[in-house]
């Protein structure tokens, strides 16, 4: 045996301990097996994917990209459109409702469980739930998908920037307070310099999500390269389909390519 290698600790469990690990493993397949049973897969259907699956691709190959502009690059720069807009107002809904949820700068317990609340409502409702709720307000549209994308952005944003609020020092919040400084320059000068690198941060990664969740919300009506896709898919129109998939694909990686690089020059 070596230097460098560590001695295998081993560790006995008690009858409890063993138990409850029988009963998690129990639980876990009794799960599955409900879930198989309760969805009704079809046996007939899943022989015959591969075969449908490989028609469609022979279908959609190869992309006809004549089909890009105007249409499919017009509805892609809506998309864009949306999630970014939705990305700033979300961002701007969110900063309230963290410096609320955040224990050392609310200290009101009533208001950080409103807060908390916020958060999780926002989370636990998908953007494709929030777009047709917009829908059914606003109409079919790229309105819809904008605040659809803010109001799941709201969850999100507000939910990491709370936690880096309170990680924060308290030692330079105390000092400001007691020269005297109000609560605006306390948050300006205490707060704001320590949490700016993760804001920069989850803004950037925010974007960089609404951008691909953006790009579907047209499948329910709001706005966006998904209402393109939704009619060729409905018209059968597969080599556009392809290319609207192919412009996604580049679109998803140019905003991952773009949110490192500014992210690497931020921080």
């Amino acid at each position: 045996m070596s230097a460098t290698t560590m001695p295998r600790a081993w560790v006995r469990h008690s009858l409890g301990q063993r138990l409850l690990r029988y009963m998690l493993w129990l639980c876990m397949v009794a799960a599955t097996v409900w879930a198989i049973r309760s969805i009704e897969i079809i046996p007939e259907f899943l022989a015959d994917a591969p075969e449908q699956m490989a028609d469609l691709l022979v279908r959609m190959w190869p992309p006809d990209l004549a089909h890009y502009y105007p249409s499919v690059h017009a509805a892609m720069i809506e998309t864009l459109h949306i999630a970014t807009l939705g990305t700033l107002l979300g961002i701007a809904m969110a900063v309230p409702v963290a410096l609320l949820a955040a224990r050392n700068i609310c200290h009101s317990t009533a208001a950080n469980l409103v807060a908390q609340l916020i958060l999780v409502s926002s989370r636990s409702v998908n953007a494709l739930v929030w777009a047709l709720l917009f829908v059914a307000i606003f109409g079919p549209g790229p309105a819809a998908g904008t605040l659809a994308i803010a109001f799941r952005s709201i969850g999100f944003v507000g939910k990491l920037l709370a936690e880096a609020i309170e990680e924060t020092a308290h030692g330079p919040v105390e000092a400001l307070e007691a020269v005297g400084a109000p609560w605006g320059s306390r948050m300006l000068k205490g707060v704001w310099p320590q949490v700016q690198p993760a804001f920069w941060g989850i803004a950037l990664f925010r974007w960089d999500i609404n951008v691909r969740e953006s790009a579907v919300l047209g499948l329910v009506g709001a706005g966006g390269i998904g209402v393109v896709l939704d009619d060729a898919i409905n018209f059968f129109q597969w080599p556009r389909v392809a290319t609207i998939l192919l412009s996604i694909l580049v679109v998803v990686i140019l905003a991952e390519l773009a949110v490192t690089r500014i992210r690497a020059r931020l921080l």
